[in-house]
C-alpha cells in the first residue's frame, strides 16, 4: 500500500512538473466558474468572468499543444510563453462592454479552439522526415486518453455528485444548489484535465511510441463508421437523382449531410490507416481507393447547394465556413487522388491554414467577406424596391411585407457588428439618432407595409429578455401565475387585477379598494407602434406605470401576444411593482 502511495506521489509530481501551464489553465477556468456561480447576484462581473474562462479554457489545449512543441524541439519555453501573449490578445478581442458582444464573435471563438485542437495533433510533426507511423500513434493515442477521460471523468463527476445528495439527504446538511454546479464545474474541467494528462504520462515521447493495433477501433470503424458511411453515401446519391430527374436545385440541408458523410469518412480512413499496407485487410484498402472518389459528384453538388444561397442571399459567417470547408474538402479530395505519397498529415494541417485564413486574413476573411455582402444585399434590397429618395430611406415608401422583413433582417445584421456608419448613410438626420439608443430602431419606422401573406388571425408577440430590473424605488413584488390576474392585500387595501378578453372591448383593469384604473388603452398605443411589423418584436423595455392615490404600480410582461385582427391580446410573465406615495 505504501508502494502505491509513493508510485501515485511520483505521478503527481512528475504530472505538475511536466505540465504546469495546462494545469493552471484549467484550475483558473474552474476558479472563474466557481467565482461566478458564487456571486451570480453581481450582474456587472458576469461578462467579464465569462470573456475570462473562455480565455482560460483556450488555454488548457493550446498550452497543452505548444508543450508537446517544447518536448520535440527541447528549447520550447518561449513558445509558452508567446501562447500566453496570444491568450492576453485572445482576450482584448472581445468589446469591454456586454452591450456590443454577440453572436459574432461565436464565429471567433469556436473557430479559434477547433484551431487549437488541430494544433495539437500536427504541431510536433512538422520537419521530422518518415514519421507518418509516429503521427498516427501520437494522435491514436490521444484519441483513445480523450475517450477514456471522458468514460473516467463522467463516473467520478456522477459518483461524487451522488454522494454529496447521499449526505444531505442521510445527515440533514442543508447544501445549496450551487454545490453541485461547482463540483461538476471542478470536475469535469480540472478533473478531466489532470486524468488525461496522466493517461498522456511522460509526453510526446509515450504518445507516438510504437504499439499494437487496438482491436476496438478495427471493431469500431468494421461495424459502425462504415455502414454509417455506405447509409449516407447511398441517400445522397439516390438524392443526386432525384434532383437530376426533377431539374431542381438542392435543398440547403444537404450541405451538413455532405459534410457529415466526408467528414466521418475521412475520420474512418485516420483509424484504419496503419491496416491499409495489409493485404489481409481488402476491405480497407478497397474502401481506401473508392472514398474520395464517391466524393466527387458529392462535392458537385455541395457546392451547387451552397452558392444557391450565396447567390439568393449573400455570405454570412455560417455560409462563409461552409464554403471554406468544402473548399478543403476539395483540396483533400484532390491530394489523395493525384499524390501517389500523399501524407495523413495534410489532413489537419490544410484544415489549420485554411481555418488561420478565414479568420484574420486581410478583407477576404469572414468578417469582412460577410460584412461587404450583406452591405451590398442591402443596397440591392433598397436600390431595387425603390426605396430610396436622394440616397436616403423613404420609410413612408410602400413595401412588402416580405421585403420589409428582409430590410430589416439585414439592419439587424449589420448593427449587432457595429457597421453603424454604413447604416446611418441611408438615413435621415432624425432616425440616425435612434440607431445609437436603441438595438431595435428599426421596428416600426416602415409606415406603408402591404401584408401579402397574414398569418392566423394576423397574430404578433412582443416580447423582452430583460432579466433584471431596479427595484430599489418599490416597497413591494406581487408575481402573477396566470394572465395577469391577482387578488392580494396590502395591509388595510385590497388589490384586484383581472383581465377581460371580451374580443370587442378587452379590459385589464387595476383595483386598489374603490379605485379602478383601465391599463388596455396604455398596452394598445405602445403595440400600435409596430402594427406594421411582420414578425416578433424584441423591445428592451416591456413595462407599463400607473398612478393611484396612494400608490404606484408598475406592471412588467416577459411577453405581449398580440392577435391584431381582433385586436386581443393574452400576456404571459406578469410581475407587479408597487410603492407607497
Amino acid at each position: 500500500m505504501k508502494n502505491k502511495f509513493s508510485l501515485i506521489a511520483t505521478k503527481v509530481k512528475s504530472l505538475l512538473f511536466n505540465y504546469p501551464l495546462v494545469l493552471i489553465m484549467s484550475l483558473a477556468t474552474v476558479i472563474v466558474i466557481v467565482y461566478g456561480i458564487e456571486t451570480d447576484s453581481r450582474k456587472e462581473d458576469a461578462y467579464l468572468l465569462m470573456r475570462l474562462g473562455i480565455t482560460f479554457a483556450l488555454g488548457i489545449s493550446s498550452q497543452f499543444a505548444l508543450k508537446m512543441l517544447a518536448q520535440r524541439i527541447k528549447n520550447g519555453l518561449i513558445w509558452q510563453l508567446a501562447g500566453i501573449l496570444f491568450l492576453l490578445g485572445f482576450f482584448f478581442v472581445f468589446p469591454s462592454e456586454e452591450k456590443n458582444f454577440s453572436e459574432v464573435y461565436g464565429f471567433v471563438i469556436v473557430p479559434t479552439f477547433v484551431l487549437s485542437h488541430l494544433l495539437v495533433a500536427f504541431i510536433s510533426f512538422t520537419k521530422k522526415e518518415n514519421e507518418e507511423q509516429h503521427f498516427w500513434q501520437y494522435n491514436k493515442n490521444l484519441f483513445i486518453n480523450l475517450f477514456l477521460t471522458a468514460v473516467f471523468t463522467g463516473v467520478l463527476t456522477s459518483g461524487v455528485e451522488l454522494a454529496i445528495l447521499a449526505i444531505q439527504e442521510l445527515f440533514n446538511f442543508n447544501f445549496e444548489g450551487k454545490i453541485y454546479f461547482e463540483t461538476y464545474a471542478a470536475l469535469a474541467i480540472f478533473g478531466s484535465t489532470f486524468i488525461f494528462l496522466l493517461f498522456n504520462e511522460s509526453g510526446l515521447e509515450y504518445l507516438e511510441k510504437e504499439g499494437s493495433y487496438p482491436v476496438v477501433l478495427k471493431f469500431f470503424t468494421q461495424f459502425i463508421l462504415i455502414p454509417l458511411l455506405i447509409i449516407y453515401v447511398v441517400i445522397l446519391y439516390f438524392y443526386c437523382l432525384k434532383i437530376t430527374i426533377n431539374w431542381e436545385l438542392p435543398r440547403g440541408w444537404v450541405s451538413y449531410l455532405v459534410l457529415a458523410y466526408s467528414i466521418v469518412g475521412i475520420f474512418a480512413l485516420l483509424l484504419v490507416h496503419p491496416l491499409q499496407k495489409e493485404k489481409a485487410k481488402s476491405w480497407i484498402i478497397l474502401f481506401n481507393k473508392i472514398f474520395y472518389y464517391t466524393l466527387i459528384p458529392l462535392i458537385v453538388l455541395l457546392f451547387v447547394a451552397i452558392f444557391t444561397r450565396v447567390l439568393q442571399y449573400g455570405y454570412t459567417e455560417a455560409r462563409y465556413f461552409v464554403l471554406l470547408i468544402s473548399v478543403w474538402l476539395t483540396s483533400v479530395v484532390l491530394y489523395f487522388i493525384v499524390n501517389k505519397k500523399a501524407t495523413i498529415k495534410f489532413i489537419p494541417i490544410s484544415l489549420f491554414v485554411f481555418g488561420v485564413f478565414a479568420l484574420i486574413f486581410p478583407y477576404f476573411n469572414v468578417f469582412s467577406v460577410s460584412k461587404r455582402s450583406q452591405e451590398n444585399e442591402l443596397k440591392q434590397l433598397l436600390t431595387e424596391n425603390k426605396l430610396l429618395v436622394n440616397g436616403l430611406i423613404d420609410f413612408k415608401a410602400p413595401i412588402a411585407d416580405s421585403v420589409k422583413t428582409d430590410v430589416e433582417d439585414k439592419f439587424e445584421y449589420l448593427n449587432k457588428r457595429m457597421d453603424h456608419e454604413f447604416i446611418k448613410s441611408f438615413l435621415d438626420a432624425k432616425t440616425k439618432k435612434l440607431v445609437d439608443k436603441d438595438n431595435y430602431w428599426y421596428n416600426g419606422l416602415f409606415k406603408n407595409v402591404n401584408f401579402t401573406a397574414v398569418s392566423e388571425d394576423n397574430y404578433m408577440r412582443i416580447y423582452s429578455d430583460a432579466n433584471t430590473y431596479e427595484i430599489k424605488e418599490y416597497e413591494y413584488y406581487l408575481k402573477s401565475t396566470y394572465g395577469g390576474a391577482l387578488e392580494t392585500t396590502l395591509g388595510k387595501d385590497k388589490i384586484n387585477i383581472k383581465y377581460d378578453y371580451n374580443s370587442k372591448n378587452p379590459t385589464y383593469e387595476i383595483k386598489i379598494n374603490e379605485e379602478v384604473k383601465d391599463i388596455m388603452p396604455q398596452i394598445k398605443a405602445f403595440c400600435n407602434n409596430y402594427k406594421s411589423a411582420s414578425k416578433d418584436i424584441q423591445v428592451d423595455d416591456l413595462s407599463f406605470t400607473v398612478d393611484f392615490q396612494n400608490y404606484q404600480i408598475k406592471i412588467l410582461f416577459d411577453s405581449i401576444n398580440w392577435y391584431r385582427k381582433d385586436q386581443t391580446f393574452n400576456f404571459e410573465g406578469t410581475t407587479y411593482l408597487v410603492k407607497s406615495k
